[in-house]
């Protein structure tokens, strides 16, 4: 299948150029929209304990800021590199967990079972960035306490929105998957602040 170049626009162009810029200028920031990463970095407090599905750039940067973070990654190489990272910064905090990928047909992938650990109500927030993200995102709203927050990266490619990022689903085109469905009726009197820069977007849901 030929790759497609159709959202190479001006527009596109001039976003990627300026979202490139801003990693450069602040390396240690996660790959989520600055949006998001400016109400999180205001808005996440010492006590917070958070879950974090995939780990990155993203898993030193919310330990720094909160009590406690699991991440969860599939990538042996990915974690080994991101606990490497942990270990040297002294994060005591942090849990970093391997859970390989399963069969494509697994209902309930050991990877989305992670939440499982957790009480419900008992998390202040969730980052959805890895595998499995409908299957996760379904696990993880029963867990959250009252006011915490559901962060999904790249929610353009799941949720229909008005977006202009690439591979953004248009209203018609409707959830990606049926997980994505159940998850929208899950959260339909949830607040969502939809972030975007123009090349990806972060939604940040928060349960009532």
């Amino acid at each position: 299948m030929s790759r497609s170049f159709r959202h190479w626009t001006r527009s596109y162009l001039a976003n990627r150029l300026r979202e490139r810029f801003y990693r450069r200028l602040h390396p240690g920031l996660p790959w989520l929209s600055p949006q998001a990463i400016q109400f999180l970095a205001q808005h996440l407090q010492p006590t917070d304990v958070g879950l974090e599905f995939g780990s990155g750039r993203s898993t030193l940067w919310f330990a720094q800021r909160v009590s406690f973070l699991t991440s969860v990654e599939h990538n042996p190489e990915w974690h080994r590199r991101v606990k490497g990272i942990a270990v040297r910064a002294g994060a005591a905090n942090l849990e970093c967990l391997l859970v390989l990928k399963d069969d494509e047909q697994a209902r309930s992938p050991a990877y989305a079972r992670v939440a499982e650990r957790f009480v419900d109500g008992s998390l202040d927030f969730i980052l959805l960035d890895g595998i499995y993200r409908d299957i996760c995102a379904n696990a993880s709203v029963g867990k959250l306490r009252e006011g915490g927050l559901l962060i999904l990266d790249d929610a353009h490619r799941y949720l229909p929105s008005a977006s202009i990022s690439p591979y953004a689903r248009t209203q018609e085109q409707g959830p990606a998957s049926p997980g994505w469905v159940r998850y929208l009726a899950a959260v339909q009197a949830w607040r969502c602040q939809w972030t975007s820069n123009g090349v990806s977007d972060t939604a940040i849901y928060f349960k009532p």
